[in-house]
C-alpha cells in the first residue's frame, strides 16, 4: 500500500484572501489610533453573551491586526455569541512593557463596564479567548486580577474572566526569549516582558480564578503542543492542522473551540 500524503496545511491566503466579514460597530478605548474595538453583536434584541477576544502576530502590528480574527468572530456572531475584539499598540507601534497591557488591560476594563450599553449580558460568565500572542495576552488578563492591589497593571477594578483560552499561544515569555529560530524571534518576546516576568509572563504571575484551556494543533511550527503542555494548562490538541487551522470557521479545531464557548454560554450550535 502507497504511503498517505500528508494533509495540505492551511497557509494565511486560504484565510486572509476570502471575503472579509464586517464588525457591527468600531469604539476607541483610547487616544491612540490603534486603541479600538470591533464590536460584533448577533441578530436579535439580547442581551447575548460575548467574549473578548484579542488577536495575535508576534505582537507586533505590523505583522497582524484584529481583523485577522473577523472571521471566527462572524462565526460566533451567528451562533448568538458577541464579540469585543481588540486592537493594542505592538512592540514596534509603543507597545511591549507597559504599553500592551495597558491596551489591553483598558480595553477588558471596558467591555466590564460598558457591555450591557452594547447589548451584551452582564450576568454570564466571562471568557476571553486569543490566537498566538494573543493567547499569551488571554491568560495573561486571566491572572491580572490576582497581581497586587495597587499594581498599575491590575488597575483599580480588573475585568474579572471566567475562563481563557489560548489558540496556540505563546504564555511563557522567558522561554519565547531563549527559543532557538522561533517564528517570532526573540526580540519581541523580551520587549514584552520587561523584566517584569512575575506580572506579565503567566506562567510566573499567581494564579486568578478563572479556568484555561490551551487548544494546540499537532502540526503547528509557531507554537506547537509542547508549549501548552510546558505551561500546564488543561490543553486539547487537533491531529493534522496547523496555526493558521486555529482561526478559519470550518476547521476541526475551530469547531471545538465554539463548542466550548457555547456550552459555556448555555447555548446550541445553530444548524447551517
Amino acid at each position: 500500500m502507497a504511503p498517505v500524503a500528508p494533509k495540505r496545511l492551511m497557509v494565511w491566503d486560504d484565510l486572509l484572501s476570502r471575503p472579509k466579514p464586517v464588525a457591527d460597530a468600531t469604539v476607541r478605548y483610547g487616544a491612540d489610533a490603534l486603541q479600538l474595538v470591533d464590536v460584533w453583536k448577533p441578530a436579535g434584541a439580547g442581551p447575548h453573551p460575548a467574549v473578548v477576544m484579542i488577536h495575535g502576530g508576534c505582537w507586533q502590528t505590523e505583522i497582524a491586526e484584529r481583523d485577522i480574527m473577523n472571521w471566527i468572530a462572524d462565526d460566533l456572531r451567528t451562533h448568538g455569541v458577541g464579540v469585543w475584539n481588540i486592537e493594542y499598540r505592538g512592540v514596534d507601534r509603543g507597545g511591549g512593557y507597559p504599553g500592551t497591557y495597558q491596551d489591553v488591560g483598558a480595553a477588558a476594563d471596558m467591555f466590564a463596564a460598558k457591555r450591557a450599553e452594547y447589548g451584551f449580558k452582564t450576568d454570564a460568565p466571562v471568557v476571553t479567548i486569543g490566537h498566538s500572542a494573543g493567547g499569551h495576552l488571554s491568560l495573561w488578563l486571566a491572572r491580572r486580577s490576582a497581581l497586587a492591589k495597587g499594581d498599575a497593571l491590575r488597575g483599580d477594578s480588573p475585568l474579572q474572566v471566567d475562563l481563557a483560552i489560548s489558540q496556540g499561544g505563546l504564555p511563557d515569555l522567558r522561554a519565547q526569549m531563549t527559543l532557538p529560530d522561533h517564528g517570532c524571534g526573540n526580540d519581541a518576546a523580551a520587549k514584552m516582558a520587561g523584566n517584569a516576568f512575575a506580572r506579565v509572563s503567566p506562567p510566573e504571575m499567581p494564579k486568578g480564578r478563572a479556568r484555561e484551556l490551551q487548544f494546540n494543533n499537532d502540526r503547528d511550527r509557531i507554537a506547537p503542543p509542547s508549549f501548552g503542555a510546558a505551561y500546564g494548562a488543561k490543553m486539547v490538541t487537533t491531529p493534522d492542522e496547523g496555526h493558521a487551522e486555529l482561526i478559519a470557521p470550518e476547521t476541526i479545531s475551530w469547531g471545538k473551540q465554539r463548542a466550548v464557548i457555547l456550552k459555556t454560554f448555555g447555548l446550541k450550535a445553530v444548524k447551517s
